[in-house]
């Protein structure tokens, strides 16, 4: 009995530890296609506590036929979007998808996309761990 108690006790002190290893998203928000298109884009930043890096390597949602990680970036002077297979996370650090960087784009909403309902999505990381989140739409900002 006093086994028990003693691993109930060493794993409720632990527990917290635990949990702050896990990568937590902050900030999330999908914007609403513009009418017309089946592709839309996602943005978020992502926070690893652990004292190791993380890899994001893959996004799914229910909502969408396909969820892709990708980036823009600078080519023989024009700006390009690609799609990436990992974004790194390193230890103790944020990550931020945002308009102009790395960001999410959804493919082929299977609903239509109201400002204000969630997507939920699952992120997948190289290490095995998934962490479901929701983010809301947003409407497509004024240029």
């Amino acid at each position: 009995m006093r086994l028990l108690s003693t691993t109930l006790l060493l794993l409720a002190l632990a527990s917290p530890l635990l949990q702050a290893a896990s990568p937590t998203m902050q900030d999330g928000q999908v914007r609403q296609p513009m009418p017309g298109r089946s592709v839309t884009a996602g943005y978020f930043t992502l926070t690893n506590p652990a004292d190791t890096a993380l890899q994001l390597v893959s996004a799914q949602s229910p909502l969408f036929a396909r969820v892709e990680l990708h980036q823009h970036s600078h080519k023989d002077g024009m700006m390009r979007m690609e799609q990436v297979s990992a974004i790194d996370i390193p230890a103790g650090a944020t990550v931020e998808l945002s308009p102009g960087g790395l960001h999410l784009m959804l493919f082929e909403p299977q609903a239509e996309l109201t400002p204000g309902m969630l997507v939920p999505l699952t992120l997948g990381f190289a290490d095995g761990q998934q962490l479901p989140v929701e983010l809301p739409v947003v409407a497509m900002p004024k240029r």
